[in-house]
């Protein structure tokens, strides 16, 4: 399984704000605010995982603040910033069949069947939203063709199969490309 520990990332603590504990929050939901629905985040420290609650928020600007429970000053914040925060999958709403949270994409291998021969192409590095349709950005790794950087359009025409138990996605894409 990708994701063994069932756990999603949810956002990211990028900066303190203030000298009372608030930090920055960059969302990976949408909209931005529902990260604070997903709660309690675990984030990885120097020390190890620990968890935390936000007990308040707000939006700032096109952005969004928040206060760590039980943090209440900038030194103490600042141990939290540039951490990841991830939420335990099942706090998500369900998915229809076949749909996928970006950060369950997130590593997967990705083989092309184009032209019938299976070959490994890379992994998905990350998800761009462009409006028309989602993009993958698939960088080669080691096994791979190439270390070529494709952005393959998330669409059915081209995602034959997501597999995120064997973390294996078929793609229908030209290799060289």
């Amino acid at each position: 399984m990708n994701n063994p520990n069932n756990r999603i990332a949810v956002g990211k603590i990028t900066s303190v704000f203030g000298v009372k504990g608030w930090v920055k929050v960059y969302s990976y939901t949408t909209p931005i605010e529902n990260i604070f629905s997903y709660q309690p985040w675990e984030i990885e420290l120097p020390s190890g995982k620990t968890t935390i609650k936000v007990d308040q928020w707000q939006k700032h600007g096109k952005g969004l603040i928040a206060h760590i429970a039980g943090v209440d000053d900038r030194d103490d914040a600042q141990q939290y910033c540039q951490r990841e925060c991830t939420a335990n999958i099942e706090s998500l709403p369900p998915l229809e069949e076949g749909e996928y949270y970006w950060s369950q994409l997130m590593g997967l291998s990705v083989v092309t069947t184009f032209n019938g021969s299976e070959e490994l192409i890379g992994k998905v590095q990350r998800m761009v939203e462009t409006g028309a349709n989602d993009v993958l950005v698939v960088r080669g790794c080691k096994g791979s063709i190439d270390d070529k950087e494709r952005l393959i359009p998330y669409v059915d025409q081209f995602i034959l199969a997501v597999d995120v138990e064997t973390g294996i996605m078929k793609v229908d894409w030209d290799p060289e490309f």
